[in-house]
């Protein structure tokens, strides 16, 4: 159900609102007038979030399309979850990159995770704002979680070696997409001795392969199924 909402300006002037859904249509053409709705709002809101609490840098806020959600969602273009499939996003933050991706899969579910109890709030009042019924929030560590998941996203919230032992017991075995359950890491520069000791089954994807902008430069996904 398309639900209305608007958004408090609080002095903030949206001047280019859609500029956002033309990158993103660049992108994917095949986005709903519904997310087309949901991602204009997830930005106002994110945006305004930010002011109160520096979820991101305050001086990388007017680069928030580019930097932060169409570098969440090229995760997308390493993989189209099916509908049933489960994510858990550790040290989500304002929920990135799992508001965006959620946005883009209505029918897969995502467990947004973060330790600070002040970016978890954020997130769950933004995803009350926007209206995501796909979306739950939960301020723990992975270490304490004992649900299962297909995959587990994050965006360099430390070393990959540390990240793989934090969030490994929370991946499943049955497997419902095209890859195999695993994770999905979202991180920047070199790293290869970072992933030495799983260079075997990791795979890197470079994101300039599927975005043109020229910050996807240095950016990677690291995929790594468990």
């Amino acid at each position: 159900m398309k639900r209305n909402f608007t958004l408090p300006r609080q002095n903030i002037i949206f001047q280019f609102e859609n500029s956002i859904m033309v990158l993103i249509k660049k992108y994917f053409p095949e986005i709903t007038a519904l997310q087309n709705e949901q991602f204009l709002n997830f930005e106002k809101s994110f945006t305004l979030h930010n002011a109160k609490l520096n979820l991101i840098s305050r001086k990388d806020i007017d680069n928030l399309q580019i930097h932060h959600i169409l570098h969440s969602l090229s995760i997308a273009k390493a993989l189209k979850f099916r509908p049933g499939t489960r994510v858990l996003d550790v040290g989500t933050g304002g929920g990135l990159p799992g508001i965006p991706l959620a946005i883009l899969f209505p029918e897969t579910e995502f467990l947004l995770l973060d330790s600070i109890n002040k970016k978890i709030a954020a997130a769950t009042e933004i995803v009350r704002e926007i209206g995501l019924e796909n979306v739950k929030t939960l301020a723990d560590r992975s270490e304490n979680i004992k649900e299962k998941f297909d995959f587990v996203t994050a965006r360099a919230v430390t070393a990959f070696p540390k990240f793989v032992h934090s969030v490994k017991h929370c991946t499943k075995e049955k497997q419902i997409n095209s890859l195999p359950n695993g994770i999905l890491y979202l991180k920047g520069g070199e790293f290869q001795e970072e992933i030495e000791e799983f260079k075997k089954n990791a795979i890197v994807y470079k994101i300039s392969d599927f975005f043109d902008e020229n910050y996807f430069e240095t950016k990677k996904i690291i995929y790594l199924p468990m």
